[in-house]
């Protein structure tokens, strides 16, 4: 694997959150990248994230008494300096060689919330003490739902005793979307690199018994179909009855990624989630599905406020975020941005895109006339027909 020295420090001409993919791209070789950038099949819907926000359109008011403002948010009772959280990214020592321990440690430092993946490439308690470290920020862990009940309360115990304030029940990815990208490239992790948190048990006695199941496992392959999808495959993917089982096995709340149907976000609110991602999972398990931001004004409808709902999927201005709160989110997650920077300059990098954003962020709503976030509404977008031009 190949990977440049991060930069020293930032240069000049990274002045926005996108210059930072130039300089990521240098840093890293054609497998790493191919599993960062790329998306599913012809990469539309990824591209369409981004033009959602493009076809929105600002509507200030001016002459209003901003002074005293802030972007300050509060969310299942802790407060955020801003409406910013870093999404789950997998395997992040791909990218910099301390992965998510960096981006941990400067979530912490500046308050902001962090996403662990389930697929992290380090372990959900190594993350926590990186997060104290920078001043005990909050974090939320990201679960895949895995195959054998046990591992998936093994994973659950572990990030409640490590101090998680949520769970991220990811279920719009029970299998890897068609990555063209990743498939020309030949990804494949290298040595030293794997989902940590799902290393079997090294006692011989567990180790055993993971054995004696996986190959009761793969029997039970064998006596199946013929379709590797639909015979093998999405017998792990989630339902509602284990939404349902997720809710009573921990204290902690859930919150459901991959929401991107009104009907769905209401039934998981009914069953008892305590939050909604609306998501297509940054374009990267299902080409041409709509923009999270086109979906979201439906799902902040159905919902009517009973719960949070955090937007994920192209955020790269401080503009983006406020337009998206405007359509009815309490807050934005970051995925790609935030890894760019930490390919390229490492924490400093983090730490200048999350800046980036929250300064920006509150230049939009002063220039717009708005003091708090909570004022943020469809009043401050612009209904121009010329912009609503279908992907």
């Amino acid at each position: 694997m190949f990977m440049a020295p991060p930069l020293d420090g930032i240069p000049r001409d990274i002045a926005a959150v996108a210059d930072y993919a130039a300089y990521a791209r240098r840093r890293l070789d054609d497998n790493a990248w191919a599993y960062l950038d790329g998306a599913a099949g012809d990469e539309l819907t990824r591209a369409w994230n981004r033009a959602a926000f493009d076809r929105r359109v600002l509507l200030p008011r001016v002459m209003a008494d901003v002074v005293g403002g802030h972007c300050r948010t509060t969310l299942f009772g802790r407060e955020y300096p801003c409406p910013i959280l870093l999404a789950p990214v997998a395997w992040q020592k791909l990218f910099h060689p301390d992965g998510e321990l960096a981006a941990a440690y400067t979530a912490a430092v500046l308050g902001v919330g962090m996403v662990l993946s389930t697929l992290a490439s380090s372990s959900l308690e190594e993350v926590a003490a990186a997060a104290q470290q920078g001043g005990n920020g909050p974090r939320w862990f990201q679960l895949y739902l895995q195959p054998e009940r046990a591992l998936n309360e093994d994973l659950i115990r572990r990030a409640e005793a490590a101090g998680y304030e949520a769970i991220v029940f990811t279920v719009d990815a029970p299998l890897n979307g068609i990555r063209n990208r990743e498939q020309r490239a030949g990804f494949q992790l290298p040595p030293g690199i794997e989902a940590v948190n799902l290393r079997r048990p090294q006692d011989p006695k567990d180790h055993q018994g993971f054995a004696l199941r996986e190959r009761s496992l793969a029997e039970k392959r064998k006596r199946r179909g013929p379709s590797n999808v639909f015979d093998d495959l999405m017998h792990c993917a989630p339902t509602w009855k284990d939404l349902d089982w997720l809710l009573a096995a921990t204290r902690l709340p859930v919150i459901v990624k991959g929401i991107l149907h009104p009907d769905d976000a209401l039934r998981a609110v009914d069953m008892g989630a305590a939050g909604i991602v609306v998501s297509n999972h940054g374009g990267r398990t299902l080409d041409t599905l709509p923009a999270s931001l086109d979906v979201l004004p439906a799902i902040a409808d159905r919902l009517l406020g009973r719960v949070p709902i955090l937007l994920d999927g192209g955020i790269q201005r401080g503009s983006d975020i406020f337009k998206a709160i405007a359509l009815g989110a309490s807050a934005v997650l970051i995925g790609r941005p935030y890894i760019h920077a930490l390919a390229a300059a490492g924490p400093l990098g983090v730490a200048h895109v999350i800046r980036l954003l929250h300064d920006e962020l509150e230049a939009t709503m002063a220039l717009c006339g708005v003091a708090r976030l909570e004022q943020i509404s469809t009043a401050y977008l612009y209904d121009n027909p010329t912009r609503r031009t279908e992907p």
